[in-house]
Order: structure tokens, then C-alpha cells, then sequence
């Protein structure tokens, strides 16, 4: 299968990110006061549970950046040039292009086998029948629904979590086999020392919630490929499958936005409390105009010229995808100019103590230069607090898309997000009898992506903080 790869400026900005993120790894990896921090991280039970639920969502989300598009048909003629579909998709897309194509005439329930509403349907005799149609994909393989799909549904569900479990267990041979090694001891020593909850890493903790992650993607993974778990929506595509595409949109608000306010909040920040004087006056005065500005207001407008823009310039974008992304990026910049203004004003308080330390002054008095002293002293002495504001905006900015998209000033309303699918059930949610999976789906997800970021942010947080430290 010949495609040819597609960077979105998304994209783009994601292998940056991961760049970045390798290049911290090995600062911290060389340098024990960062070492330490992340060693209490990863030593806490609640930390590691989280991390693997943080984990199966970043591989769905990258699954859904890596972009391409798939070549024609070449109708038989081996040596006409390659032809490529203007359709853009992704590896998500392509492992999920059963769910993707298999789309419904409009609304059917969770785990249903026919329609939601009725419909006008012919009778072998010529007669008009208003009943419920069978759906054309979902629990179409059961000669009496009725009858069958009870137990269709509880066999598969065992079947998939048979499958999740043997994953687990083939994964959880292979880490207990790693420590082993590390270790020196017998696998049997090690498996005894995990069990009892010996390790330094709570290993217990992390195979177990893995177990409970895979056993649950079995189960719905085996559901999904013959029902429609979360049912569909208005025009029939399954809901299930734009949950798992909103993933990639939620994290993307919540990890780009950092990567564009995060120089402007450091650098400004560190300047105005290191300085002071003019410098600190000027900074002040421009985060203090920028908080005057209510930011919903500057983001509807940002939002409008934007689209102005793209109506003039139809012609500059080959896809919707390549439209809807570009969207995104401007989503992404205008969070990250009205959002970097409470780190800023954090890192100046620190900065302005930190200019007063002993080690500073005897820096200064030594004939130090400001820039040298900056990255060797201050810099390192407030990475805690940038550490952890990050980590605990991250899923303020995820529910920020939500309310965004919510008022149609978010993601452009073809990507699929959770403000997005909030958006269409406001109006499901005045029907009779109430369309309720789509909203569900959505808070569901989101509701589970925010709570393990909170909980994760609590935890560095005790763990980068220096006064939880002396306190313990």
C-alpha cells in the first residue's frame, strides 16, 4: 500500500514538543537535584497509575498525528504516475477504518440494533410498516436480536478481556523478566518481591492498572467490531469513533499551548524580577494591559479574522484536515499569548527573592555576567515552580477547547473534539426520548484524561515543591 506522508504545522509541532521533551530527559538524567524529583514521581503509587492511564491516551494521540495520504487505483497501468487521494488520514485512521467507514443512517443507541427513530418501511406485500429499521452495521451478523444480543454481547466482552489479559501477561512477563536482570535475582525472587510491594517503583501498582487498561481495550475493541458501543450520532457515524479522534485535539490544547507560552513567561518573567527597574515596569505594564483584556473576547476575535482569512484563501488549502488544522494552530497561539501572563507573574516574585541570596550577590560581586548568572542561578532555582504550573494548566486547558468549541469560538466544528460532539448533544438533549451517548461519551473521556492529569499534577508537585521537601 504506497501513501505519501503529511506534516500538519501540528504535526510539526508535536515532534518538536518530543524533541524537547528528550532533550529534558537527558538534562535530568545528568544532574541528581532533577533526578530526585522525578525518582519521588515515579515511586509514588498514585504517580504511576496515572502515568499508564496518560499513556494509553499519548498513544492514541500520536497514533492520530502521524498523517498521510493513500494512493489511487491505477486502473491496471503499472507505469501511469502515482496518484494520491485528497483525503487526509491518520494511523488511527487506518487502524480504526472499520468504525470509520461503517456509518449508519442517523441515530441509533449504544449496543443497538436498530434505528432510533422510526421510519416508513415497505412490507414484502406493498404495505407501509413505521417501525424501528435494523441497522445496516451495528449487530447485523444476529439472525434474532431479541434473542441473541444479550448473550452476544457478554460472550464477546469475556472474549476481548481473555485477550487483554494475555497481552498483560506476555507484558508483564517481559518487565518482570527486565527486573530481574537488573536486579540479579531469579525471576521467581523478583515476581515474590513485586507482589509483596517491596519495590522501590511500585510495580504492583503499574502492572495492575495496566492489566485493568488492556483488559478494558480488549473488551472494547472486541464489542466495536460488531456494534456500536457509544451508538451514533445525527448522521450516523459512530460515536466511539470520534471520541478516540478527540483524544489527539484535547492533548494537543493541553501540551502545544505550553510549548508556545513558555518562552515568553520564562524569559519576561525572569527579566522583570532579575532587572527590576524600567525593565520590570515595562514587563508589568504588559501582562498587566494583556489581564485587562478578557480573553474569550480576544480569542472570538482572533477566531473571526482567522476565518476571514481562510474564506479569502480557499484556494491555499488542499483538505478540510489541512484547513481545520490551521485553526487549531491559531487556537493553540491565542491560548498560549493570553495564558503565559500567571507564570510570568510567578517567576518575577521568585526571581526578585532569588536576586537577594547570598550566592548571587557573591556571583554579581565576582564580575558574573547577568545572562550567566540567569542560566547557572535563577534559572535552575525556579524550574519547580515552571514544572509544576505547567502540569496543573495542562487540564485546565483541556476543559478551555470544551468551552470554546461549546460557544463556537474552538476548533473548527469538521475536527473532531469533545467541545465539538458537547456542542451538537445540546440540541440532542432536547429531544424525546434524549440522545444522551454523545454527551456522555464526551464527559466520559474528558472527565477521566482531566482527572489523571490532576492527579499526576499533584504529585510533582509535592515532589518539585521545596517546602513540601522540608516539610518531610
Amino acid at each position: 500500500m504506497s501513501l505519501m506522508p503529511v506534516v500538519l504545522w501540528t504535526d510539526g509541532l508535536v515532534f518538536l514538543l518530543l524533541a524537547l521533551i528528550g532533550a529534558f530527559v537527558l538534562f535530568a538524567s545528568r544532574h541528581e537535584h532533577m533526578r530526585a524529583p522525578w525518582r519521588r514521581v515515579v515511586r509514588s503509587r498514585v504517580g504511576v497509575a496515572t502515568i499508564v492511564v496518560l499513556g494509553f491516551y499519548v498513544v492514541v494521540g500520536l497514533l492520530d498525528t502521524v498523517h498521510f495520504r493513500l494512493a489511487l487505483d491505477r486502473q491496471g497501468d503499472d507505469n501511469a504516475e502515482t496518484r494520491y487521494s485528497p483525503e487526509v488520514l491518520s494511523l488511527l485512521d487506518l487502524a480504526l477504518s472499520g468504525l470509520r467507514e461503517r456509518q449508519e443512517k442517523t441515530y441509533s443507541a449504544p449496543f443497538a440494533t436498530h434505528l432510533f427513530v422510526k421510519e416508513a418501511i415497505e412490507q414484502p406485500d406493498g404495505t407501509l410498516l413505521r417501525d424501528f429499521p435494523r441497522l445496516e452495521y451495528g449487530g447485523v451478523h444476529l439472525e434474532d436480536p431479541a434473542r441473541q444480543r444479550g448473550f452476544d454481547i457478554a460472550w464477546r466482552a469475556a472474549w476481548g478481556a481473555l485477550k487483554g489479559l494475555v497481552i498483560w501477561a506476555l507484558l508483564s512477563a517481559g518487565v518482570l523478566w527486565l527486573i530481574a536482570r537488573s536486579r540479579g535475582e531469579t525471576p521467581a525472587a523478583t515476581r515474590a518481591t513485586i507482589l509483596a510491594g517491596r519495590t522501590p517503583i511500585p510495580w504492583r501498582t503499574a502492572l495492575v492498572m495496566l492489566g485493568i487498561m488492556l483488559v478494558l481495550s480488549g473488551v472494547v475493541g472486541e464489542l466495536a467490531l460488531k456494534y456500536h458501543i457509544l451508538g451514533t450520532d445525527k448522521v450516523g457515524e459512530d460515536v466511539f469513533y470520534q471520541t478516540l479522534k478527540s483524544i489527539r485535539t484535547g492533548l494537543l490544547i493541553g501540551t502545544l499551548t505550553t510549548l508556545v507560552m513558555l518562552p515568553a513567561a520564562v524569559l519576561l518573567g525572569i527579566m522583570a524580577g532579575y532587572f527590576r527597574g524600567w525593565v520590570d515596569d515595562v514587563i508589568q505594564y504588559l501582562y498587566t494591559t494583556l489581564n485587562s483584556i478578557p480573553g474569550v473576547l480576544l480569542i472570538a476575535a482572533a477566531i473571526l479574522l482567522l476565518q476571514v482569512y481562510m474564506s479569502n484563501h480557499a484556494d491555499d488549502f488542499a483538505s478540510l484536515v489541512e484547513r481545520a488544522d490551521l485553526r487549531l494552530l491559531f487556537l493553540v497561539l491565542i491560548l498560549g499569548v493570553t495564558s503565559w501572563t500567571g507564570l510570568c507573574r510567578l517567576l518575577r516574585g521568585e526571581a526578585l527573592k532569588l536576586r537577594e541570596v547570598d550566592y548571587v550577590q557573591a556571583s554579581t560581586a565576582l564580575g558574573v555576567g547577568h545572562f550567566t548568572l540567569i542560566g547557572r542561578h535563577i534559572l535552575p532555582n525556579v524550574m519547580h515552580i515552571v514544572l509544576i504550573t505547567l502540569v496543573l494548566d495542562f487540564s485546565g486547558l483541556v476543559l478551555a477547547e470544551a468551552v470554546l468549541s461549546y460557544i463556537n469560538i474552538g476548533v473548527d466544528p469538521t475536527m473532531n473534539s469533545w467541545g465539538n460532539m458537547i456542542n451538537s448533544a445540546r440540541l440532542e438533549l432536547a429531544r424525546d426520548p434524549v440522545v444522551w451517548w454523545s454527551l456522555t461519551a464526551a464527559f466520559v473521556f474528558m472527565f477521566a484524561l482531566v482527572l489523571a492529569a490532576n492527579l499526576f499534577a499533584d504529585v510533582v508537585r509535592d515532589a518539585f515543591d521545596p517546602r513540601l521537601k522540608s516539610a518531610r
